[in-house]
């Protein structure tokens, strides 16, 4: 044989993924993802699980922080954690502080299409602010998710409890004593 011929066909990367996955669908998610092989036992994916502060385990419907989380599982789409993620740069314009460690972010719901629906409160409903909140919303989550809606509630209320440890050191690094307000 010459070394100037090309050399016969070998197995694809996707056969050997394959013989290692026997499960077409598992092998095709970690070609499409290779961070999925850390979740493989015995040749199968599992599911990954983790305590939250809940004290679920990270399961749809699980909350995050107090936040319910819930994303359909597909390659290549934005999860609910990079939604809440990505919400941490929505600054209250009254604060200073971002949505999320404000407590103002009550649910995260990625659907079936990659369109994030945010459930989402304010520390009143009177606030004059609404339309900037959500224009900031819209430019974070511009090219991580295809959509998205807020869905805005006021129950539960709002109240100082709702901010997060984070929110309270940024809070009182710029001098609000969150100690001397009303416990609701």
């Amino acid at each position: 044989m010459s070394d100037s011929m090309v050399p016969g066909p070998q197995s694809t990367i996707f056969e050997a993924v394959n013989r290692a996955i026997p499960n077409v669908d598992e092998a095709e998610a970690v070609m499409a993802n290779p961070s999925l092989a850390k979740n493989l036992k015995g040749g199968t994916l599992q599911q990954e699980q983790h305590e939250c502060a809940c004290g679920g385990h990270g399961e749809d419907g699980c909350c995050n922080n107090g936040i319910a989380m819930k994303a359909i599982d597909d390659i290549g789409r934005a999860t609910a954690e990079d939604v809440k993620e990505a919400l941490h740069q929505v600054i209250d314009p009254e604060l200073g502080i971002d949505v999320v460690d404000l407590g103002l972010v009550y649910g995260i719901e990625i659907d079936e299409l990659g369109r994030a629906i945010l459930t989402m409160t304010l520390t009143t409903p009177a606030c004059p602010l609404t339309d900037l909140i959500e224009d900031e919303c819209a430019t974070t989550l511009a090219g991580l998710v295809e959509e998205f809606r807020i869905d805005w509630t006021w129950t539960p209320r709002w109240t100082v409890n709702n901010i997060t440890p984070e929110g309270r050191e940024q809070l009182a690094a710029i001098g609000f004593n969150l100690d001397a307000l009303p416990r609701y």
